[in-house]
């Protein structure tokens, strides 16, 4: 066969893929028509863009191999022209291509930029790896777009889990391929402060760090190490710098009054005027609130927000206001005598008087405050603070009832952290739910009328990222599964308007995942459906994925067809695509749990709100009075011995290690009376398969000398 005959045959191919990734747009454009014909990026076509595109020329051909031309320098020919029109609305744009070349016209700079996005859809996936070779086929066609709200967000909590600049950026960069423009960064938190401050370098110097020898206590993983990181102001600008030439604007948070155990590590004095009780906490001061009546935590506060305001070029700075223990103000005789002195009612006027003195040096700084949505209780926060609503739907139509320009997010739809089915890991307070469920946020169907409609600023998805430092946050794993393909349903719901069915929006997204492959996201496939019938076992994906099979927990294998057992409680399944995979899905029989009678006690109390007999009866989580010491145990003595395919105890929080024995044994007993050594614990918790002989009872032992919280959790035995 000739070259120009095998050129034929590949422009042929990538032109029927093209066409095919024209219907497969993600957020689906407000108008798109195919047109006959295709253009070819060959090598000498050049990019020629217009005064002030520079940057995005330079962009996209990092992308598509081309060469870059001042707009005043072109001369006719074939060519990928960016041009501005700004008779476009903001981030608008068209995007014409035809065989004589492709044009990205936009309203502004980010317009153009969402053009060369659904530009890059329309390519190869190769595109995405940025070592794609020309020719290049994009079907002819003629799209114009502009998107629903302008203000399309992506929270990342750095704080729990520290992300370096580089593991950013990637971020930024996967998030922009779908024409998010919003990066909410959540920069403190009672765990670590990353932000460089230059007037109080002991800010990062001490709180960026936690664990060794730093004040700050070990939470949720690396607890034997220090660990944490910050940002410099130089490399904050360099990201600033990045994220807007991806038209994204970053956003800081600096949590306040509430979620600053950190910083009170740094510097206590920031804390309320009164002894607390260090005894179930093993001398390690809880207390996580700004005092409210010390006028040097102002001053304090002017220093830091006076930095934050001119290194970010955001008119917003998000300031918290969320889940403030007010206990703390009351216990507190200079809160109480201001709570006097100004006639303030409660605690939620007092944070109303904190956030309004934080409100008025972020105005003297030329920025306005964005808070969650409890900051509004009270009612005297400014008309021009942003509510983050947060909590769930109804927070936010209290907030925009009220007539703040609210960013709808609430938890049960757009927290990515939150587990995606019932036995994958992840938080499960605010809801249980996958691609589906975000896809189906409907604002009519969830009460909102016109009027708050237009309160609405937009939409944003949130990764709190607590659960991420002991799921090995060096590698993307846990955050590309946890946020993809969510986050490909928020941008959709945050640009396109118009009815949303989830078939189609389904195959759209399937079409995608070339494209995610191809950046490597490690993005989460839906489940296999597995049945089992007269013997039979059988798995089945719908999206072209590979099955593969475990028996036993035993090496994966690629699945050929049903497998005929006696034991399907033995079996679980996966599919993979590229760089995605899916959960592992079993049976009703894998999941199914014995729940043998079981009385618990402890050496260290019971809490009277979580007693022990929650966990004793299988329904709830259980607490210790105080947190652990060297020497404390848990122990579950069993009414019967019993044998079991698999039994796990674990102390602290299901879905993350935080309430635990840091460090600790477990041992067993067949009679109740003589205990034998085990095992380790690991993140709290231990599992044994196929013990070897009945159980009778079980102890856990602690060797570590508190856990930086006031209890340990307590957890019913899992026994399968």
């Amino acid at each position: 066969m000739g070259k120009s005959k095998s050129l034929q045959i590949l422009l042929l191919l990538a032109l029927s893929a093209a066409a095919n990734a024209a219907t497969t747009i993600l957020p689906r454009p407000n108008s798109c028509d195919i047109h006959e014909g295709q253009f070819v990026f060959t090598p000498g076509i050049p990019v020629i863009y217009a005064p002030g595109l520079e940057a995005l020329a330079e962009y996209i051909t990092e992308y598509i191999p081309l060469r870059q031309i001042d707009d005043r320098t072109w001369t006719a020919g074939q060519s990928l022209r960016l041009l501005i029109d700004d008779t476009l609305g903001a981030e608008a744009y068209r995007l014409e291509v035809t065989p004589q070349g492709v044009r990205v016209t936009g309203g502004d700079y980010g317009g153009v930029f969402n053009g060369l996005q659904t530009l890059l859809q329309l390519l190869p996936p190769e595109a995405y790896t940025k070592h794609a070779t020309l020719p290049m086929t994009v079907p002819a066609c003629r799209i114009v777009d502009e998107p629903r709200f302008h203000y399309r967000g992506m929270m990342l909590d750095v704080a729990r889990t520290w992300m370096d600049a580089d593991r950013v950026k990637r971020h930024i960069d996967l998030m922009s391929h779908l024409k998010i423009n919003k990066l909410h960064l959540h920069l403190s938190d009672d765990e670590g402060w990353r932000l460089e401050i230059k007037s109080h370098p002991e800010l990062t110097e001490i709180g960026a760090w936690r664990g060794g020898d730093s004040p700050v206590w070990p939470v949720y993983g690396k607890w034997d190490e220090k660990y944490g990181g910050f940002y410099t102001q130089e490399q904050m600008r360099d990201l600033i710098h990045y994220a807007g030439v991806r038209n994204v604007e970053i956003i800081p948070e600096f949590d306040l009054p509430a979620h600053s155990r950190n910083i009170a590590r740094v510097h206590p004095e920031i804390l309320c005027n009164y002894t607390p009780d260090l005894e179930v906490t093993a001398g390690y001061d809880y207390r996580s609130v700004w005092c409210a009546a010390r006028e040097e935590n102002y001053r304090l506060l002017a220093d830091i927000l006076g930095e934050v305001a001119d290194l970010f070029p955001s008119e917003y700075i998000h300031i918290g206001g969320d889940e403030v223990d007010m206990t703390q103000w009351s216990r507190c005789p200079d809160c109480q005598a201001l709570k006097s002195r100004e006639g303030l009612a409660d605690g939620h006027a007092i944070e109303q008087y904190f956030l309004g003195r934080v409100n008025r040096i972020l105005e003297a700084n030329g920025k306005r405050a964005a808070v969650w949505n409890e900051a509004i209780r009270g009612g005297n926060l400014p008309r021009n603070a942003r509510v983050h609503g947060w909590k769930d739907v109804d927070a936010c139509l209290e907030a925009t009832a009220q007539g703040y320009r609210t960013v709808v997010m609430p938890g049960a739809y757009f927290y990515f952290d939150m587990r995606q089915s019932p036995h994958e890991e992840g938080h499960d307070w605010a809801a249980i739910f996958d691609v589906r469920k975000t896809y189906s946020f409907d604002f009519g169907k969830c009460g909102f009328t016109p009027a708050q409609v237009a309160n609405v600023f937009g939409v944003e998805g949130a990764f709190w990222s607590e659960a991420y430092v002991s799921h090995e946050p060096e590698k993307p794993d846990y955050l590309d599964y946890m946020t993809f393909p969510r986050i490909c349903a928020l941008a959709e719901i945050g640009w396109s308007e118009g009815v949303r069915e989830w078939p189609e929006f389904y195959r759209r997204l399937k079409g995608y995942y070339d494209a995610m492959g191809a950046q490597g996201i490690r993005f989460r496939l839906m489940p296999p459906r597995v049945t089992y019938r007269n013997g039979l076992l059988s798995a089945s994906v719908e999206d072209g994925s590979r099955l593969t099979y475990t028996e036993d927990d035993s090496e994966e294998k690629p699945y050929t067809g049903p497998i005929r057992t006696q034991t399907p409680e033995l079996y679980l399944f996966r599919s993979r695509y590229q760089s995605g995979r899916s959960p592992k899905v079993g049976t009703p029989a894998y999941y199914r749990t014995l729940q043998p009678a079981v009385k618990i006690s402890t050496s260290m109390g019971e809490s009277k709100e979580f007693p022990y007999v929650r966990a004793e009866e299988y329904r709830g989580i259980a607490r210790t009075a105080r947190t652990c010491r060297k020497g404390d145990w848990i122990r579950y003595d069993f009414e019967e011995p019993f044998t079991c395919r698999e039994i796990a105890v674990r102390t602290g929080n299901l879905q993350l290690p935080r309430f635990i024995f840091t460090t600790g044994y477990v041992e067993l007993s067949t009679d109740g009376e003589t205990f034998e050594r085990a095992g380790e614990l690991a993140k709290g918790g231990w599992m044994l398969r196929h013990p070897e002989r009945p159980i009778r009872a079980i102890r856990i032992v602690s060797t570590c000398e508190g856990n930086g919280c006031p209890y340990v959790t307590v957890q019913s035995p899992v026994i399968k």
